[in-house]
């Protein structure tokens, strides 16, 4: 059984942080809302979306928020995304040592998907999985969802987020946790990651 290396995909994979505050806060002008400051929204990153609006508007505005944010983003989910540097490069030598790769994202898998291939991704993967109907992380089922996939053997879960740490840790996996995306290395320490490391590199040292 290969072994296999799961990626959350935003803030780990690519960045997607300009193209994501710019659909998430679209909405709030659409709907007539005062919207956050952008580093305030940022701090949500890597939570459901009903989640993100839930902290800046009324609970009887989210839905609606929703889909604002929904249909631009469909349209430029690309516009400025870019993988990080280096990932194709990285993705590309752990497939070369026999390590199946996969996603495991809170994106919707339809919106996941699109999004690998629009950043060029799509050779370097095995396997992308959103979130669609099952629990978020850090609860475990996207990831388990992502493995059972390719029916491979867990060997790491790699992410930008505490939810990304602690839904590897629940599904038994070991944890890197990269500091380039949305959270920094103060808060990633506290979910007590195998590996923290600043970018993606020490994988191959790993593998």
């Amino acid at each position: 059984m290969r072994p296999v290396i799961v990626f959350d995909l935003d803030g780990t994979l690519v960045d997607s942080l300009p193209d994501i505050l710019r659909s998430f806060l679209h909405a709030f002008e659409r709907e007539g809302l005062p919207a956050p400051d952008a580093s305030a929204a940022q701090l949500t990153l890597g939570q459901p979306l009903e989640a993100m609006y839930g902290a800046f508007a009324p609970a009887e505005r989210v839905d609606a928020l929703c889909r604002r944010y929904r249909a631009h983003y469909a349209e430029h989910l690309a516009d400025r995304t870019r993988p990080f540097p280096g990932v194709p490069e990285l993705l590309a030598e752990l497939g070369a040592r026999g390590y199946l790769r996969t996603v495991a994202s809170t994106k919707r898998t339809e919106t996941a998907r699109r999004l690998v291939e629009a950043t060029g991704l799509g050779p370097f993967l095995d396997h992308v999985e959103g979130t669609d109907a099952a629990p978020y992380k850090p609860a475990p089922d996207v990831v388990l969802r992502s493995l059972a996939a390719v029916g491979g053997r867990g060997a790491w879960m790699v992410g930008d987020t505490v939810g990304d740490i602690r839904a590897g840790q629940a599904a038994g996996l070991r944890t890197y946790a990269v500091t380039w995306g949305t959270q920094g290395a103060d808060v990633l320490s506290a979910a007590r990651p195998d590996r923290l490391e600043p970018d993606l590199t020490a994988l191959l040292s790993l593998s």
